[in-house]
Formats: C-alpha cells, structure tokens, sequence
C-alpha cells in the first residue's frame, strides 16, 4: 500500500510537472504568435503619403520676385555661384573641373547634302570619356551660330535616335553647326555603371552627382564656343525630357547660352510632387543633393532672363510634366522678370497637341526652327527639310569609347580609394575629444534635427496566449510619422527591460527578433520609422527620399531623430534607463548607428544583425539607391566608416552578428 502511495504521488507530481511545463510553454511567444499582430495596419499608404508631400511642400522654394532688373541680374549670379560652388561641384578636384576642353575627331563623314557629320571623342574627367557628332554646314563663311542637342531617355539609341538626327540635319542645312551630344547611360554610354542612380555613389564618396552630369553636357559647350567658326552671340541649347532638364540647368547656370529651348523636361517641385500620377518625381541629377534647398525650377527659369527661351510643353504628356500643369508656375510666375528687360516676346510658351505626347517630333521640332532662326537674326524657318532619307544609323554614328573608360560607378569606386579619415584614437581623453568633434561633423552631414512626438496614438491592443501588445502611431512634430507595436509577456514586470527592435523588411518580418526578446522577459517595441514597412511598400520611397536630400534634409536624419524621440520616450514609459536596440539589415543599421553615434546615452547597447562591416559594401555589390535611399547621404562615407560610427557610440556597446561578406571582385 505504502509502494501504491509513493507511486501515484510520482506519477501525480509528473503530471503537475508537465502541466507547470505546459503553462510555461504556452506562455513563451512564438514568431507566428506574433506575425499576425505585428502585420496589423497601424499607419494606412494613403496617410503616409499625404504626410511625405506636405512635408516636401512645406520646403519648396516659392517663385522669385525682383524689384528692377539690376538687381535680379545681381541676385541671378550669386544663385549662379552658389549652385556651382557649393552644391554642383561639391567635392569635385578643381583640377577636374577648371581642365581645358580635350576633344578629338576620329572620322568625318561627307553626305553631299549640304553639311558633313565629324565623330567627335571628349574627356568628361580623367579616365572618363564621351562622345558627340558635330553636324557642320559645308560651306562655313564667317561666324555661325550653333546649337547643342542634349538628349534625354531615349534608350539603346542614343544619340541616333531618328527625330534628334533630323532636327541636327535641319539645322546643319540652314547654316547652323549643331552639336549632337551622347548621354550617360544611353547609346556608346549605355554600361550597367552608368545608371543615372549610381549618382548616389558619387555623393556617398564626397563629391555631388550633379557635377558629373554638367561636366558631360557642359564640355560640349566648351567644344562649339572654342570652335573658330562660331559665334558667341547666337548659341542655343534644346533637348527633349532629361534634354529639357539639361537645357533649362545649363542654359540657367552658364551665361555662354543665349538662346535656350527646352522640351518637355521640367517643373516646378510642386506641380512635380502634387501632381504624381501623371509622372515620376524624376531622375537623380533632376534633384541633385542641395539643389532645390532655397531655389527651384522656377528660379532656374528666371535665371534665362533676359536671354531668349521658348518652354515646349506637351498636353498630354505620358510620361510627365503635363502643359498646362507646369505653365502656371514656370511660365506665367516668370513672365516678369523678361518684362523687366522690355524682353517679354523672347520669352515664349507652346502646348504641343499633335501628338500631345512626350515627343520631339514634326510640330514642335518646327516651333524650335522657327525660333532659333529668329532669335539668331536669320530668315525665319516655317517648316522642316525632309531629311529621313539621310538618317544614319547607329552602326554609322558610332564614334568608339576605350574598353577601360570609366562609368559612374567606376568613378565613384575610384574617389573611395582616395579617401584618407583620420584614425579612431584609443586613449579614453583624446577619444572624448574625438568623438565630440566627429558628432559634431555627423550631425552636420545628416542634418539631424531633434524631433519631438506631438501625439501618440494607441491604437488597438491584444491581450491572449500569455501575451499583451498595444498598437501605436507615433506623430512627429515636423508632421511625419512612425508605427510601432508594443509586445510583453503578461506575467513580465512592469519595468522589465526594454528592447527596440527595427528591420529592414519592415516590423512584420521582425516577429522572430521580437519573440527572441519578449522570451527574455523584455518588453519590445517593433517600430516601424518613415519609409518602413507596409505603409510604404507600393509607393516607392527612395523617389521621394531623393527630393528630401534635393531640399536639404537626409533621410537618415530624419530616421534618426524618429528613432532618438521614440526611444526616450519608451524609456520613460517603462522606467528604463536606457533601451536596447537591435536592428536587422543594413539599412536599420545605418539608422541605429547614426542615432547611436548621435545620442549614445540613450541606448545601453545596440545589435545589429545581417549588417556590414564597411559602406564599401555599398560601392562593391553595388546597393542601389532605389533598395537603401538612406545610406547614400553625401559625404557619409567620405568622413565615417561603420567602425567610426560604431566607436562613436560609446558608452553603448554595439556588437554585430552575421555580417554580410564582401563580394569577390
């Protein structure tokens, strides 16, 4: 009896045991306990959308005004040197930019129709070259005028495109010399390297996109006003899309240009960011870092005054920039300060409605002639010379580039292997002192401006499989906003550790970093900042971070100041003194480092999972802009590695896990 007792008290504490074991079981969170949750919409696209145009529309720059044109002359070349001495050429080697015009002619072809086509190569910088076509009369008497034809996004064509080819012939046939510039990334430039986006490399390494796209639209002016047969009172510029752009940059910024025609390739920021569905927010070199903080494309617009310039706008453009969306503020805004001249008639509008498409076409290829001829003080010309017959193609017009010429990655490699910073000190008096300069310097370079939460939002909340969360909206002052969702175990303390935790792919992917943490007995909160997460999946995000370092601001600032507000606030809400941050990716590493660097004192120590080692990384794979906008922060790696960044954190330890490997090259 007394062995039967013993036996069902054993076998009744085992089945206590298992039952202890599965209350316990029960009560630890498990990743798909939480996928769910964590996947709920907290901030809806729509809202997150509304906030991101407010907020880049409260930046733009209105139109100008000017008292007397004196004075808009005096203020149009301080913007002139601003624009290339603090933004455009931002650390270019002057030796770069101020080197002589180094062309050379590599064939001519002879067409007996009235002009001759000469095959042109040209150093854009050193180990990167261009190519052009000149278009010149055969029978050259006295000065000419000429005209440079920037092109746009005309694909594997280039500078053959049929309709660019005409509009040169045309011009070459009335006597004008007509040179046809190549653009990066298409035609003999069309290299993977050469994506326009790579121009974010350029600015991670120090010097600001928008110097390469200058200088190769700008030595082809450098080559016609050098050229003896030119006159220097009647040279143009016209374009199509990106060839309006560079029309309407060049012709702003380089007086040379006296008469300008741009296509089809500009708006205002506001009617760019207001009126979105009818087109992309633009190309990077469209907005350059820095380039629209305190001016816009209106501004470039007023610069032309008084110098002749017709707007060519379609109706209903298909690919962006709608006429009678952008007349109102790049137009009819503009028209006075032509006026200050008495110049109000070379100052012109024309809405293209056959086809009314984007296009460079019969109709307004015409419009172009006939103001350039009589701009130039020539016989006016109504109509084109047919000319399809003489259209070269692209085998013909092909000048040769050297297999080692550089591209826009290339280049932006080759200035990262020029970079010297100075060494982390190990000494804890001078480190104090290094440190304080370098936030100094890091703040600087992201912008970072304190942000404060003006309201939190709770949202909704569950309480069940040994779980609570609470669902929060987190609205910054500067009208932007971030979503998190708190998880704790119920049984936890009420000041239990906090961790924060961020993920690249957004807070849903983060459910097995979250679980990890609240099986510790931690709080978590899985937050998701601006350009994070589903609120943002479908509305592409690095398109409109792209306008926020063209304004001035960086995305990685912004993020930064979200994440520093929104964790001093966790730390008071559950009486931590400081909070613990993990972050998973390398675009939530670059965050958490900088806040970190930024703020040391309010994290105790920071994680970071599938991170890298160096933003060398960034250049090597490469990253694009379009997958991690906020790593390419000008002048980020320039002045800062990973190391540094990290080193600057003290006291917080950051530790890293499963770095992601340098790929072999």
């Amino acid at each position: 009896m007394r062995l039967l007792r013993h036996r069902i008290h054993v076998i009744g504490f085992s089945l206590l045991a298992c039952f202890l074991f599965s209350v316990e079981a029960f009560a630890q969170s498990a990743p798909e306990d939480l996928q769910t949750v964590l996947g709920d919409e907290i901030l809806v696209p729509s809202a997150a959308l509304l906030q991101m145009k407010a907020f880049i529309l409260s930046r733009v720059t209105p139109p100008p005004v000017a008292t007397s044109s004196a004075q808009w002359r005096e203020e149009s070349q301080r913007l002139r040197r601003h624009l290339l001495q603090d933004v455009v050429f931002h650390g270019w080697p002057p030796e770069w930019v101020n080197s002589p015009t180094k062309f050379e002619e590599v064939g001519t072809i002879e067409t007996h129709q009235g002009y001759r086509l000469r095959k042109l190569r040209y150093e854009v910088v050193p180990g990167f070259q261009s190519v052009a076509i000149l278009y010149e009369p055969e029978e050259l008497q006295g000065k000419v005028p000429a005209i440079l034809n920037v092109n746009g996004h005309v694909g594997p064509m280039g500078k053959a495109v049929d309709y660019k080819q005409k509009r040169c012939i045309n011009f070459a046939k009335h006597g004008i010399m007509a040179l046809n510039l190549e653009w990066l990334s298409f035609g003999e430039l069309r290299a993977e390297g050469n994506q326009h986006w790579y121009g974010a490399h350029l600015d991670l390494v120090g010097a600001n996109a928008l110097g390469i796209f200058l200088l190769e639209m700008r030595r082809g002016l450098d080559y016609l006003c050098g050229h003896p047969s030119v006159d220097h009172n009647r040279v143009g510029v016209t374009g199509l899309s990106g060839g309006g752009w560079q029309t309407i940059f060049l012709g702003a910024l380089d007086e040379r240009v006296k008469v300008a025609v741009p296509v089809a390739g500009y708006s205002s920021t506001t009617t760019k960011v207001e009126a979105r569905q009818y087109g992309d927010l633009g190309d990077l070199e469209q907005n350059g870092t820095d380039f629209l903080a305190n001016l816009d494309y209106t501004h470039l617009t007023a610069m032309m005054a008084p110098r002749p310039t017709l707007l060519i706008h379609n109706a209903e453009d298909d690919c962006c920039f709608r006429a009678p969306l952008v007349k109102p503020l790049i137009y009819d805004c503009i028209r006075q300060f032509f006026k200050l001249d008495d110049k109000e008639d070379v100052f012109q509008w024309y809405e293209n409605r056959d086809p009314g498409t984007h296009n460079y076409q019969l109709d307004n290829r015409e419009h172009a002639y006939r103001f350039f001829s009589q701009q130039f003080g020539m016989s006016i010309v109504e109509k084109e010379i047919p000319s399809g017959q003489e259209i070269k193609t692209y085998d013909e017009l092909v000048v040769g580039l050297p297999k080692d010429n550089l591209t826009i990655l290339d280049l932006a490699r080759k200035m990262a292997g020029a970079i010297r910073r100075s060494p982390i000190p190990s000494g804890s008096t001078v480190k104090s002192a290094w440190t304080n300069s370098e936030r100094q310097k890091l703040n600087s370079i992201v912008r970072y401006k304190p942000e404060r939460l003006a309201r939190i939002w709770t949202l909704a909340n569950t309480k069940n499989k040994g779980l609570e969360t609470l669902s929060y909206l987190f609205e910054m002052d500067n009208g932007l906003a971030a979503s998190g969702l708190w998880v704790k175990g119920i049984d936890a303390r009420a000041n239990a550790p906090a961790t924060l935790v961020l993920h690249d792919q957004g807070r849903k992917a983060a459910a097995a970093d979250v679980s990890s943490r609240v099986n510790r007995d931690e709080q978590v909160l899985a937050l998701d900042l601006t350009f994070f997460g589903d609120a943002w999946k479908d509305l592409e995000p690095f398109s409109y971070a792209q306008i926020l370092d063209a304004e001035g601001e960086r995305a990685v600032g912004i993020q930064a100041a979200q994440l520093i507000a929104i964790a001093e606030w966790l730390r008071k809400r559950t009486g931590a003194q400081k909070v613990r941050l993990e972050s998973r990716g390398i675009r939530t590493e670059a965050i958490a480092l900088v806040a970190t660097a930024l703020q040391p004192d309010v994290f105790s120590n920071v994680v970071v999972h599938e991170g890298i080692a160096s933003l060398d990384y960034v250049l090597q794979v490469p990253v694009t802009f379009q997958n991690a906008p906020e790593l390419f922060c000008l002048d980020l790696y320039k002045e800062f590695d990973i190391a540094h960044l990290a080193a600057m954190a003290a006291p917080a330890e950051v530790r890293f896990d499963n770095t992601l490997k340098m790929p072999q090259r």
